[in-house]
């Protein structure tokens, strides 16, 4: 892996468990890292771990260097002057209070440089609310005089929301590749667009969230699944062994190379509109069972069969259902028996 350019510092603040797995993402693709928390000594810990995850990328072939050299692109920082120093992008991995975090980054307006893209790692944290803005807002005299917490002033308000983004990612960043970029209304559309292309030079998967919901996309998908889970072990209709069994071996196995709407629009031959036309009604019964009503119109099916027909013409279908298949055996084969 070459060394990184001048423009490759990533900041990265916090040294927990995603501070590190950020790290190991960082310097792997070449970039500089400066690690900065709070508790210094926390530091032997991170470095520790941060040796043993890229010992096993390593031993896996998927490090693309030495540890020792990639490890060298590491740096732990007292002072948080020092970790922002040159940074391109901040990392903040802070714990998951807005207090914590707005007065953070109303530290990191007065050292970072004035072009730095500035990512919460925040699961659920809009950043119109780490910027103390009403969800959904645009900074405005009205919007800025009602902030609940620092940053107090409305510049340094305005300044954060225009440079802010949620940069939510799968845990571990290293091996799962997809993050979500969630802008706010205020955001600078340049910061998406530098935040987005930073994600992929160090081999992410930037996802754009359109607008500011709690819990972004992962998790609402993943808590959609959760909370369904939940109900059914509570109704005694499965146990937590066979649901976990469903998912592993069923849904989760497409799910590791295809998503939902792809999953559907291959399972029935006519593609999206196919399935909803066929398994759409029981579908509304079973979300009105849960206390749901949540149809899949004539336009929204329209919508996403649009959408899927934009990246599979139907002429391609088959093709791509053989592709799914193979697919299928190659990942069937990978897995523990």
């Amino acid at each position: 892996m070459p060394d990184a350019d001048a423009g490759d510092t990533v900041g990265v603040l916090g040294a927990g468990s995603i501070g590190v797995a950020f790290a190991v993402l960082f310097a792997r693709a070449g970039m500089r890292v400066r690690v900065w928390d709070a508790f210094p000594e926390v530091f032997e810990r991170a470095a520790a771990d941060l040796g043993d995850r890229l010992a096993l990328l390593d031993r896996h072939g998927m490090l693309g260097g030495a540890p020792a050299s990639v490890a060298a692109r590491v740096t732990f920082h007292a002072d948080l002057a020092d970790a922002l120093d040159g940074a391109a992008l901040v990392q903040e991995c802070a714990p998951e209070r807005v207090d914590l975090k707005r007065e953070l980054f109303a530290r990191v307006l007065e050292s970072a440089p004035a072009d730095a893209v500035l990512a919460s790692s925040s699961s659920a944290l809009t950043p119109s609310t780490i910027a103390g803005l009403p969800t959904g807002a645009m900074p405005t005299p009205s919007t800025v005089a009602t902030a609940e917490a620092t940053p107090t002033t409305a510049g340094a308000v305005g300044e954060l929301a225009r440079r802010l983004i949620v940069g939510h990612p799968g845990n571990p960043p290293y091996l799962l590749p997809v993050i979500e970029v969630v802008p706010s209304p205020a955001t600078d559309p340049d910061v998406v667009d530098r935040a987005s292309a930073l994600y992929r030079r160090a081999g992410l998967r930037p996802v754009l969230v359109r607008r500011e919901v709690e819990g972004f996309l992962f998790n609402r998908l993943q808590g959609a699944v959760l909370r369904e889970a939940y109900a059914l072990v509570r109704d005694g209709v499965a146990s937590v062994e066979d649901i976990d069994e469903v998912v592993r071996s069923g849904l989760g196995r497409r799910w590791a190379f295809i998503g939902p709407f792809e999953t559907v629009d291959l399972n029935t031959r006519g593609g999206v509109e196919s399935h909803a036309a066929k398994m759409g009604p029981a579908y509304e019964r079973m979300g009105a069972e849960r206390g749901q009503h949540d149809p899949w119109t004539p336009e929204l099916v329209a919508e996403v069969a649009a959408q899927r027909r934009e990246a599979l013409p139907l002429d391609e279908w088959d093709a791509r259902v053989r592709w799914r298949d193979e697919t299928l055996l190659r990942v069937t084969a990978a897995l523990p028996g």
